[in-house]
């Protein structure tokens, strides 16, 4: 069995929020815990957070986890024109290529226009996840225009609902499983709309903890997105 466990590092709740909570004390609480269990992740890291946090970056390097790309400072492609879209691309491969090699990408707000698979493969991205199961993408994995595209399995909220209601969707999901959550989520947050404060902080943590030892129990292989090429 394979499962994925994929982060969003971004600022707080974007678009309703501009403030880092969650990566300056989300992220380190996700990283310890996969430390704790021994679990590789893939965290897609907006450039900007990057260049804010570095000590963070070369710390997710460092431990052996993924670095991927999550676009300049999450503004949606879909949403810019193509030039300014391969523009944000290539700048945002840049900055994130000062730390380590990055082969995966994932488009804020899961919205990646097709004309941009030929930008990432010219970029040296070989793995895309920005399709989403959950949103009716129904197609195997397979490559598109030179990049995989592996979808991401299930929205990031639902891995806050109570661990009763949600475990029995998790042995329902095709795999590969790949979840995607953000750090934002593993902090409490307060004056946003209710999908993107219900249980979040400990609770939220608790939850991840959860999920890992389910699939430890059923000794599944966690992977990180980079591997997929050699599998597929």
């Amino acid at each position: 069995m394979l499962v994925s466990l994929t982060f969003d590092v971004e600022q707080d709740c974007p678009p309703y929020l501009n403030t880092t909570l969650g990566v300056e004390k989300g992220l380190p609480r996700i990283l310890d815990l996969l430390e704790e269990y021994r679990v590789k992740g893939t965290f897609f890291f907006t450039a900007k957070i990057a260049r804010k946090y570095p000590s963070l970056v070369k710390r997710v390097v460092e431990e052996g986890h993924e670095l991927g790309c999550h676009g300049y400072n999450h503004e949606r492609l879909d949403k810019l024109s193509k030039e300014e879209a391969v523009r944000s691309i290539i700048k945002s491969m840049n900055v994130l290529r000062e730390f380590d090699d990055i082969m995966s990408f994932r488009a804020p707000n899961l919205q990646l226009p097709s004309y941009l698979y030929s930008t990432l493969k010219e970029n040296g991205i070989l793995v895309d996840s920005s399709k989403a199961r959950y949103k009716g993408y129904t197609k195997k994995i397979s490559y598109i225009n030179g990049v995989l595209e592996v979808p991401t399995s299930i929205t990031s909220s639902l891995l806050r609902l109570p661990w009763r209601i949600q475990r029995p969707i998790h042995d329902y999901l095709n795999e590969p499983k790949v979840y995607f959550a953000h750090p934002w989520e593993f902090v409490s947050m307060k004056n946003v709309r209710f999908d993107c404060r219900f249980n979040t902080g400990n609770k939220a943590l608790e939850l991840l903890k959860r999920l890992i030892e389910y699939y430890k129990n059923q000794k599944a292989e966690f992977i990180l997105m980079r591997d997929y090429p050699r599998i597929y």
